[in-house]
């Protein structure tokens, strides 16, 4: 039986939840009321603010009718790991949209802008009210190593997103850096599917010392990528001039990736620091 649950709507977690779907949905209205584009970069703003919409009012749904308590998962897990997803996705469309399709006279994409900013904003503090605070008893995703997490997964994603085949195919250093991301990719993902799925218990060891082994190792890995990428992108491969007159150009994605390497190596050195802190001083107290 159905129990519908008001006070979800009117907690501070349940009112800045309406608010991001308003938001959602007024920046992907003025977007789409300007017409449709088939640039990718137009496509993943898009997908963004319709994914972000739908997946918040379905939590507001599931929490309202209660039937959230139904379902074999973990679902503050379940609703962090999005809140922390949603906050990095609406960064990236609040900042890749008004670079490449807004201008000084065109008021829809500058309303879709202020609404999408404003939908990151809520989205970060939803974050904030529902990350595990000291003391508490909570998921793993809702702790700091938790949504790094999350922010580790997103990143490698840029980075698949800005690949080229027949870029990193002719050396062997870049297919390491791939491997690097890949892998690295796998085991952020498969801890968060794990963690929200209940199936932490299906690891061969403790789950907080494989956890800073990875990280250990990935820490290890990433340093490498750090250094052999912009090695071999850039060595004999200045930027062509034609980068500056057209909106995409793969020498910018080396760029790109040489970036988001390095914030994911970042990344990856607080999750471990972090984790060890947790493991052998907190626990220990």
């Amino acid at each position: 039986m159905v129990t519908l649950d008001f006070r979800t709507l009117t907690v501070p977690v349940g009112i800045v939840r309406i608010l991001e779907v308003i938001f959602t949905c007024i920046s992907f209205s003025l977007v789409a009321s300007v017409g449709h584009s088939t640039d990718s970069f137009w496509t993943w703003c898009m997908f963004t603010w319709c994914f972000c919409f739908c997946v918040t009012l379905l939590i507001l749904f599931m929490e309202f009718t209660s039937l959230n308590a139904k379902l074999p998962i973990s679902w503050d897990d379940f609703t962090t790991a999005f809140a922390m997803l949603a906050t990095l996705m609406v960064l990236a469309a609040s900042i890749i949209y008004p670079i490449f399709f807004t201008c000084p006279s065109c008021g829809r994409q500058i309303g879709a802008t202020v609404t999408s900013c404003l939908a990151f904003i809520l989205y970060a503090i939803e974050v904030g009210l529902t990350r595990a605070k000291t003391g508490e008893i909570s998921g793993f995703l809702s702790t700091v190593p938790g949504l790094l997490k999350v922010l580790e997964a997103f990143v490698a994603c840029i980075i698949f997103i800005c690949l080229d085949y027949t870029a990193f195919s002719r050396f062997p250093g870049l297919q390491w850096c791939v491997a690097v991301y890949s892998i690295c990719f796998i085991f952020a993902t498969l801890v968060i599917i794990f963690t929200i799925c209940r199936l932490l218990s299906l690891f061969p060891a403790p789950f907080d010392k494989v956890l800073i082994f990875c990280n250990v190792l990935a820490v290890l890995m990433y340093i490498t990528a750090v250094v052999i990428w912009p090695l071999y992108s850039f060595k004999n491969n200045p930027r062509p001039s034609y980068c500056s007159k057209v909106v995409t150009c793969p020498w910018n994605n080396l760029v790109v990736i040489s970036f988001m390497t390095c914030v994911n190596l970042v990344a990856y050195i607080v999750d471990t620091v972090y984790s060890f802190r947790l493991v052998f001083f907190v626990s220990r107290t």
